[in-house]
């Protein structure tokens, strides 16, 4: 997720945060679609934006502070009681809602609760975020299985380099088809232990309702070091290394891919590009 992305709710443009696999939405923009003077402050004052928010977070937060809450909770509606969105976070350790300041600055809200705001610029306003919101998030699921699709596309296109290196140096002319079967299987176990850490029987053993193979189940990771794994497993074949030697070099190989692609997020950033 990119910062800068927005949505156009109303003919008002929106600011998305991103915050873990999700968005956290930009009610400082939202306010620009309520007519007449309209401050967040107003809002998060009401005794009943305060009771919503504090449910929000004891379904949410485990850190959420009670005992604070229930002092704002005692003190909300009140004429003279005011209360920022700063001294809010900070007196309940809250996340549902932050203040940023910088270039993407302003206050943004999860969306459970940009969606409750939205109700107070106006029903319309709610329901018109609510779809917005959801057609943007459609359309990243959409990249996201595209990019899925084409990792196990080129997965497939490896394997069949890696089955052609599999019959011409380690099955010989003569064997019969089944034991030519049971060789590739153990090739494809190989891959299987290096990467999974166990074959493709002793998934279906622990998880006997799966529909579909270990990889099928696989993250889009887990199917781009696939990729590669059999087109390195290939050029081992082609060098004459064992089963055991390429095994250890193929695992090194997994551990190392992966710990960079989870730590750096490429593969998510790949996805949204496609």
């Amino acid at each position: 997720m990119n910062r800068g992305k927005t949505i156009i709710v109303k003919e008002t443009k929106i600011s998305l945060l991103p915050k873990d696999d999700d968005y956290f939405i930009s009610i400082t923009d939202m306010i620009r679609a309520k007519d007449g003077d309209f401050f967040i402050a107003d809002w998060l004052r009401n005794r009943n934006t305060v009771e919503f928010l504090g449910i929000w977070e004891s379904i949410n937060n485990p850190n959420f502070n009670y005992g604070e809450f229930a002092i704002i909770k005692s003190q909300a509606g009140l004429n003279n009681y005011k209360i920022s969105v700063k001294e809010w976070v900070e007196k309940t350790n809250a996340i549902g809602i932050k203040s940023t300041t910088g270039r993407y600055g302003g206050t943004y809200a999860h969306p459970d609760i940009a969606f409750e705001f939205g109700m107070w610029i106006s029903p319309e306003f709610k329901i018109y975020l609510i779809k917005e919101f959801a057609r943007l998030k459609a359309e990243e699921q959409e990249r996201l299985s595209s990019g899925w699709n084409l990792q196990r596309t080129l997965a497939k296109i490896n394997y069949r380099i890696h089955t052609d290196a599999i019959k011409e140096h380690l099955i010989p002319s003569a064997v019969s088809d089944k034991q030519k079967s049971i060789t590739y299987a153990n090739e494809a176990d190989l891959l299987n232990v290096a990467l999974f850490g166990k074959t493709a029987a002793e998934f279906h053993a622990e998880n006997p309702e799966a529909k579909g193979n270990i990889r099928d189940e696989a993250t889009l990771e887990q199917l781009v070091v696939l990729s590669n794994l059999e087109s390195i497993n290939a050029l081992l074949i082609h060098d004459g290394l064992t089963q055991a030697e390429r095994l250890e070099k193929l695992n090194k190989v997994a551990i190392e891919q992966l710990k960079s692609l989870l730590t750096h997020k490429s593969i998510k950033k790949l996805s949204q590009n496609n």
